[in-house]
């Protein structure tokens, strides 16, 4: 394995998302983007596992691969939207979101396409769709609704993950893990909680 650590750590997060978006097939879920968001974030994290295990070890290879993932990791944004849209507005709001996401998501494709795949990349790109995100289940907070408060605390554990890839290697190596492979076990946090949000029915 070229990066086993960060190989590994992508594995077992693709396995834990996974198994969620299998298990959300049996909760009565009210909107079938929230199992779009899982399975297209766990697949990724599980082509991830290659990407680190074995296309990095040819750079060219390795670039493609990085594009392709985290193209996946913006669709299942996407998804994540589309289901804050239904669950917060109710059906026949998602078209107007939609066509807004369509613009970051294209934008990152154009941007993957052209060799600059990456972190600062996407978060530039998604910015926008963050923003409402969060807006979204701020507002549904405000009103009372039953899935915010739970749904919230797993988007700000996701984000305090995706925090973790700033740390420097020396405060990772405490635990004896890059900051890529520390990430990669925070984010089974997120989406843990995320699931059982979506599971309050």
């Amino acid at each position: 394995m070229t990066q086993p650590a960060q190989a590994l750590t992508d594995l077992l997060l693709g396995l834990v998302v996974v198994g969620l978006a299998f298990r959300l097939r049996r909760v009565p879920a009210r909107h079938r983007y929230w199992r779009a968001a899982f399975w297209w974030a766990g697949i990724g994290a599980l082509g991830g596992f290659v990407h680190h295990g074995v296309l990095v070890r040819w750079p060219a290879v390795g670039q493609v691969s990085w594009a392709i993932l985290s193209v996946m990791v913006v669709v299942a944004v996407s998804y994540l939207l589309a289901a804050t849209v239904e669950e917060v507005l109710g059906t026949g709001h998602g078209r107007a979101f939609w066509a807004l996401r369509s613009i970051g998501l294209l934008a990152y494709i154009v941007v993957a396409a052209s060799g600059h795949a990456g972190v600062t990349a996407m978060l530039y790109c998604e910015s926008v769709t963050f923003v409402c995100i969060l807006g979204l289940w701020g507002r549904a907070a405000y009103q009372g609704h039953p899935l915010a408060r739970p749904v919230l605390y797993a988007i700000l554990a996701s984000g305090a993950a995706a925090g973790s890839r700033a740390l420097s290697p020396t405060v990772t190596g405490y635990v004896n893990l890059d900051p890529t492979s520390a990430y990669h076990l925070a984010q089974i946090a997120g989406m843990v909680l995320l699931y059982r949000a979506v599971s309050l029915r």
